[in-house]
C-alpha cells in the first residue's frame, strides 16, 4: 500500500500495547482509527511489569469498552486460560535482596538484607510480567480486527497541525528495501511512540527534567539460562511467594536490578544506576554505552551473588542502554495532539509505574471520546499527566538516596505500597474520592506528608524518618504493613484488610464481598 490518504477521527503514532488499547476503545465507540508504527511486530519493548492498580484498569476498560480481552489478561490465571500462546510471567509480588559490592549476599537470619511483600494470595489471581513482542503483536491483532487500519515499517518525516487536523508525511520501506510516500490526515493525533518519540522531536518540544532527581542509566537484555534465585539461595521456606515468582529486585548503593522470568525460558534483565559525577568513576571501567556487554561483566564481578545467579545466562538480543534514563517533556498536550504519558516522560522501571500511568492516560483520553471528543481538556490533561510523572519522580528519588540502607529503604517502600493498596481498594469498593490523584497525591492529608518524608528521605537520620513513615501512612494502611513480627514478608492477609475497613469507609461485610468478586 503506497500510502494512507483518508481522512480519520483519529490518528495514533506507535503501536505498542497503549497505542493499540486506545485504538481498540476508538474503534468501540466508532471513530476510525489510523495506527501508524515505524518498526514491525512482534519487536522487543521494555516495560514488562503489571501492578494490581495496572490490573485494575484493565479490567475497568475492558469492561466499560466491551474489550473482554483486557480482563482475561489481567490474571495469571485467566490469562493461561484464555490465552497460553501468549507468553508471560508470573508475578506474586516484589522482592528485594539488598547487595554490598564485592561481599557475597549473607541471607541475614533477621531478614533484614530482604523484603518480600505479596500483591496476591495465590497464582490464580496474581499479576503478571508481560512478554511484550507476544503481548503487544496480539493487541495490533485485536485493534485491527475491530477495524482500525494499521501501517507499519513506516517512518513519519512531518507533522503539520492546523485548526482542521492534523496531516502527516513520510515514507514506508517495503521487505525489497524500496521506499514509498506516505500521507495521512487525521481530527486528532495521539503519540504513544514512547520516551522522547515522534512529537517531541517534531514540534521541538523542550525538555524539563524533574526537580531534585540524579541523573540516571539502564543497561539491560533479554537472556536464557538465569537461574532461580530461590535455588541459588536458600531460606525462602515459608516465604509468601518463591522471590523468582515477582519482580524480583537486587538492591545496591546507587541502584538496583530487576529480574523479570517468562514462561517461555526468557529472562527480562537489567540494571538503574546513578551516573558517577565527573571524576567520580573507575576510569577503566566500560563505558556502558561503547562497552555494554563489559559494563555488564564488571557489575557482575562487583556483586558476586548476582554474579553467580548469571553464571550461565546468555544475552539473546542486542544490549540497550538508556541514558539519560529519565526524562520529562515541558507540555504534552496542545491543540490537536497530546502524548500518552510515556511519550510524554518516563522516570524509572522501581516500582512498575509505567503500565499504571499508561492505562491512566488512556482512560482521560477514552472519556473524552466517549463525551463527543476526540479533543480532550487539553489543560486538565496535561497537568494531571504531568503532575502524575512529578510525584512517580518524587517517590524513585527519594529511594535512590536510601539505596544502600536497607531499613530506610523498606520503609520508603511502605510509602508506595500502602499507597497503592488502598487506592485499590477504594477503587474496587466505588469509592474513588478516598484516593484522589496516583499515589495519593491530591488527598489533604496523605499527600503533603508523603511529599515533606520524601523530601527528608536519606537527608535526616534514618530511625525517626522511619518512624515517621510508620505515623504517615497508618490512616491507609490496609495491608498490615511497617510490623516488626512481620519480618520483612508481607503476605496478603485477608484479615488485615478487614480490619482496615473503617479506613476505607466500609463495613467488614463489604470488604468481603469486594475480596469474594476478586477471586479471594
Amino acid at each position: 500500500m503506497p500510502g494512507v490518504t483518508a481522512d480519520f477521527d483519529l490518528a495514533i503514532v506507535g503501536c505498542g500495547f497503549a497505542g493499540t488499547l486506545l485504538a481498540q476503545i476508538a474503534r468501540r465507540l466508532g471513530r476510525s482509527v489510523l495506527l501508524v508504527e515505524r518498526g514491525h511486530h512482534p519487536r522487543f519493548a521494555i516495560g514488562e511489569s503489571s501492578t494490581p492498580l495496572s490490573n485494575l484498569w484493565l479490567e475497568t476498560l475492558g469492561d466499560r469498552y466491551d474489550l473482554p480481552c483486557l480482563r482475561a489478561l489481567s490474571q495469571w490465571g485467566t490469562w493461561q486460560t484464555t490465552h497460553p500462546q501468549i507468553a508471560c510471567g508470573l508475578k506474586r509480588g516484589f522482592s528485594y535482596f539488598h547487595h554490598e559490592a564485592g561481599r557475597p549476599w549473607e541471607g541475614r537470619g533477621d531478614r533484614s538484607d530482604q523484603l518480600l511483600v505479596a500483591a496476591s494470595p495465590s497464582d490464580e489471581v496474581a499479576d503478571t510480567h508481560w512478554y511484550r513482542p507476544d503481548f503487544d503483536a496480539f493487541l495490533v491483532d485485536e485493534a485491527t480486527r475491530l477495524g482500525a487500519e494499521y501501517v507499519d515499517g513506516t517512518t513519519l518525516t512531518a507533522c503539520e497541525t492546523g485548526p482542521a487536523g492534523v496531516r502527516l508525511e513520510g515514507f514506508r520501506q517495503g521487505a525489497d528495501g524500496m521506499r514509498t510516500g506516505f500521507r495521512a490526515a487525521a481530527r486528532f493525533l495521539v503519540d504513544a511512540s514512547g520516551p522522547r518519540g515522534f512529537l517531541q522531536r517534531a514540534l521541538s518540544i523542550p525538555e524539563a527534567g524533574y526537580d531534585d532527581f540524579p541523573r540516571t542509566r539502564a543497561l539491560f537484555s533479554h537472556f536464557t539460562g538465569v537461574e532461580r534465585w530461590g535455588t541459588c539461595q536458600a531460606g525462602f521456606d515459608p516465604a509468601p511467594f518463591p522471590p523468582d515468582d515477582a519482580a524480583l529486585h537486587h538492591v545496591f548503593e546507587g541502584g538496583w536490578m530487576w529480574v523479570l522470568r517468562f514462561n517461555n525460558g526468557v529472562t527480562s534483565a537489567g540494571f538503574a544506576s546513578r551516573v558517577p559525577e565527573a571524576g567520580g568513576s573507575d576510569p577503566a571501567a566500560p563505558d556502558p554505552a561503547v562497552d555494554p556487554e563489559g559494563a555488564w561483566r564488571v557489575f557482575l564481578r562487583r556483586y558476586p551473588s548476582i554474579g553467580g545467579q548469571f553464571a550461565r545466562a546468555e544475552a539473546i538480543r542486542p544490549w540497550s542502554c538508556a541514558e539519560p534514563l529519565a526524562f520529562r517533556t515541558t507540555r504534552c498536550a496542545g491543540p490537536r495532539w497530546v502524548q500518552l504519558p510515556m511519550a510524554a516522560g518516563f522516570v524509572d522501571p522501581l516500582f512498575s509505574t509505567g503500565f499504571v500511568l499508561s492505562l491512566l492516560g488512556i482512560d482521560r483520553l477514552a472519556k473524552a471520546l466517549e463525551h463527543g471528543g476526540p479533543e480532550p481538556d487539553l489543560a486538565a490533561y496535561q497537568a494531571d499527566t504531568l503532575a502524575d510523572l512529578d510525584a512517580t519522580a518524587r517517590l524513585i528519588g527519594g529511594a535512590y538516596r536510601v539505596m544502600g540502607r536497607p531499613r530506610a529503604f523498606e520503609a520508603l517502600t511502605m510509602l508506595y505500597f500502602a499507597g497503592a493498596s488502598f487506592a485499590e481498594s477504594a477503587l474496587r469498593l466505588g469509592r474513588p474520592h478516598l484516593a484522589p490523584g496516583f499515589l495519593l497525591r491530591n488527598h489533604p492529608d496523605i499527600g503533603p506528608a508523603v511529599r515533606s518524608l520524601l523530601a527528608d528521605a536519606g537527608r535526616v537520620p534514618d530511625e525517626p524518618w522511619i518512624d515517621r513513615v510508620a505515623r504517615a501512612i497508618d490512616p491507609i494502611n490496609v495491608a498490615g504493613l511497617c510490623r516488626p513480627e512481620k519480618g520483612h514478608w508481607y503476605g496478603v492477609k485477608t484479615a488485615d484488610l478487614i480490619a482496615g475497613a473503617p479506613k476505607l469507609r466500609a463495613t467488614p461485610g463489604e470488604i468481603e464481598a469486594m475480596l469474594a468478586r476478586c477471586g479471594m
